[in-house]
């Protein structure tokens, strides 16, 4: 039997064509192949187009040992997924009673009887082997073909994500040889993807021309650049090790730019900073409108260290809720250091908390002036070290402005710990 060491995704659905929509499966599906020593070569996403779908579906069975499909599982006409598959294949369809059944109980459970249409939901190609769905109608598929492995999965990740951690369990293990593919993560924080790119790329080069056989990609992420190291391995303690030397070889050369490692957030990394030392935080925020606050109570338990917010968009609200000089904004604009210094001080002084941040800006479409433009930032935090603000001159849309003002004002008080540490 033929190992399986690479795979394609295709997600099906003419709605992940659209903007609204976003393909997640296939990072998460990426993930768990990973981990049994089957690499991602391709992805690919197709709308719910017969043909379409025929010739993509074809083209990744000449090139790859597991194909993986996603969506178009559902009982409308314009779910082909099953359909495609059986015909490319050469494999005819059939009804599978059992599946008639799970889906006649499921709906029953609701008090409902189930739809005829529905039925189309348990039509298996000769030869599948029927992968249950606790959370769904939709049965995923595994069919084996010519030595290599076709999976039809739903597309609701809540459906999808145990099905293919159960599948990546009872049929994965031991297909793959006895490699595996192991990967790591340094994110930075502070500089661009040029200039990151520049200081990595000679530990590139030193990666690939020795024995360690590391692959590194650059990824311009969120707020962050993410730098992948991964390499495959039959011994997962030497693997491992030649990994985590070449992340201390990389975070050293980043020095406090290199803020986090594999998923941790920057939310994550400065809650354990503050959690780490006692410390509590407050935040007083115009431009980003809540948003500095929602990040830090996205992490568990951060009721240990955030104590207060303010939103105070108005010239008037800062001026009552934040102890801002109404002459102070008239001096200096709402949008300068002067101001993002007094919104600090104030909510740190309200909160009684150890840490008070301010950011105020102009997060656009409108508003902004030759002076300051759209995109400028005021962020000031005030702490034991006394106060650090700074004037950024951010790109892009509002929610992007709005954001990157969040990551920037995150950075500085990580920046600020870190530096009080030492």
């Amino acid at each position: 039997m033929r190992p399986l060491l690479t795979a394609e995704i295709i997600a099906v659905g003419t709605e992940l064509l659209t903007p609204t929509r976003l393909d997640t499966n296939s990072l998460f599906i990426t993930k768990c192949l990973a981990e049994y020593g089957i690499t991602v070569r391709t992805k690919a996403v197709v709308g719910d187009s017969r043909d379409d779908l025929r010739a993509v579906f074809s083209s990744a069975l000449t090139r790859t040992d597991v194909v993986v499909l996603t969506g178009g599982l559902g009982p409308t006409d314009d779910d082909l997924t099953r359909d495609v598959v059986a015909e490319t294949l050469g494999r005819p369809m059939r009804q599978d009673p059992e599946v008639v059944e799970r889906l006649r109980s499921r709906f029953a459970r609701r008090g409902l009887q189930m739809p005829d249409i529905n039925l189309r939901q348990a039509l298996v190609p000769d030869g599948a082997v029927i992968v249950p769905n606790p959370n769904g109608t939709a049965p995923g598929l595994w069919l084996e073909h010519d030595q290599r492995v076709v999976v039809l999965l739903p597309g609701p990740p809540r459906e999808l994500k145990p099905m293919m951690e159960s599948l990546a369990r009872e049929r994965l293990t031991g297909r793959a040889g006895p490699s595996r593919v192991m990967t790591r993560v340094l994110r930075i924080a502070g500089q661009g993807e040029s200039h990151a790119e520049e200081v990595a790329r000679p530990f590139f080069a030193l990666w690939r021309s020795e024995a360690r056989g590391i692959d590194a990609t650059t990824l311009a992420a969120p707020g962050s650049i993410d730098f992948h190291l991964s390499l495959r391995s039959e011994d997962a303690s030497v693997g491992s090790a030649r990994l985590e030397a070449a992340m201390r070889e990389l975070a050293q050369a980043f020095g406090e730019d290199a803020y986090a490692q594999d998923e941790e957030s920057m939310e994550e990394v400065v809650g354990n900073l503050l959690r780490d030392r006692r410390y509590t935080v407050a935040a007083a925020e115009s431009c980003t409108g809540g948003l500095l606050t929602s990040r830090l109570t996205d992490v568990p338990g951060s009721s240990a260290y955030v104590q207060l917010s303010i939103v105070a968009y108005s010239n008037a609200a800062k001026t009552a809720l934040l102890g801002v000089p109404a002459a102070l904004i008239t001096t200096h604009g709402a949008v300068s250091e002067p101001v993002a210094v007094s919104m600090a001080e104030g909510v740190r002084v309200r909160a009684g908390s150890t840490i008070g941040v301010g950011i105020t800006g102009i997060a656009g479409p409108d508003g902004g002036t030759p002076d300051k433009p759209v995109g400028t930032v005021a962020i000031a935090v005030d702490g034991p070290w006394g106060t650090h603000v700074r004037t950024r001159a951010l790109l892009g849309g509002r929610e992007h402005i709005k954001f990157w003002a969040t990551q920037a004002a995150l950075d500085d008080v990580r920046r600020l710990l870190l530096r009080e540490r030492r």
